[in-house]
């Protein structure tokens, strides 16, 4: 399979599953994905400090749920942003998007392929979407491009354990075991979260996504892991 045929699949995958997407992101995470998305705003805010901000983009924005976390987080702090912008892949996600979230711009486009002008906003951010990029280095080209000077990249994702531990174990058990039933359940499509937990044992270990954002520029400004370290946070700066 060619990846232009690998990366057409996945946008199909998500598709079929945008309608229970938010709820099964909910139960499968036990809600503890909100308090990543929060702390994440949070921390490239420190870092950008500014109290003005001309542009947020955020990536294979699904249903633009982060993109709610931004608004919320700025006005608790009394930053300002003029304009919020989603890009999807997926017309059944975005579609979903336009209804739940009234004050963003969302666009139909790959995060290779960003539709946003050389310099054009001061923060990125991408949400367990980096690992459904096939072509990911070009991806975090892109975002290198799209970010004024100091600008901050923002990735939530699920990265592949380093040690195998106890924790590390329980985590394998329950991404393998019992996250593909769930996810089958809430949202009928069983091969979608069997595809989850495959798709994160082919990916990369924190450290060795945190070495391709600095091959591209990016100097790294925060990263942790969360949840038995199923889930980890970088934010790194243009």
């Amino acid at each position: 399979m060619n990846k232009e045929q690998k990366q057409q699949d996945i946008v199909n995958m998500f598709d079929d599953i945008a309608s229970t997407y938010d709820l099964a992101n909910r139960v499968l995470s036990f809600g503890l994905d909100v308090a990543w998305r929060k702390k994440g705003c949070d921390i490239a805010f420190e870092h950008l400090g500014k109290q003005e901000i001309e542009r947020v983009v955020d990536v294979a924005t699904g249903t633009g749920d982060l993109l709610l976390h931004w608004r919320d987080r700025a006005k608790a702090k009394g930053i300002k942003i003029d304009n919020f912008v989603g890009v999807d892949p997926s017309v059944e996600m975005l579609k979903i998007a336009k209804e739940k979230v009234d004050f963003a711009t969302f666009l139909e486009g790959k995060a290779q392929e960003l539709p946003i002008e050389d310099e054009g906003c001061e923060i990125i951010s991408i949400s367990y979407g980096i690992r459904n990029v096939v072509d990911r280095v070009e991806a975090l080209q892109e975002f290198y491009r799209a970010l004024k000077p100091g600008g901050m990249v923002v990735i939530l994702e699920f990265t592949k354990q380093e040690k195998q531990g106890i924790m590390g174990s329980l985590a394998n058990f329950y991404l393998k075991k019992i996250l593909p039933t769930i996810g089958g359940l809430v949202s009928k499509n069983y091969a979608a979260y069997k595809y989850l937990p495959d798709s994160i044992e082919e990916f990369l270990t924190t450290k060795m996504l945190l070495d391709e954002l600095q091959s591209v520029g990016f100097k790294p400004r925060y990263s942790k892991s969360f949840s038995m370290g199923i889930s980890t946070l970088i934010v790194v700066q243009k």
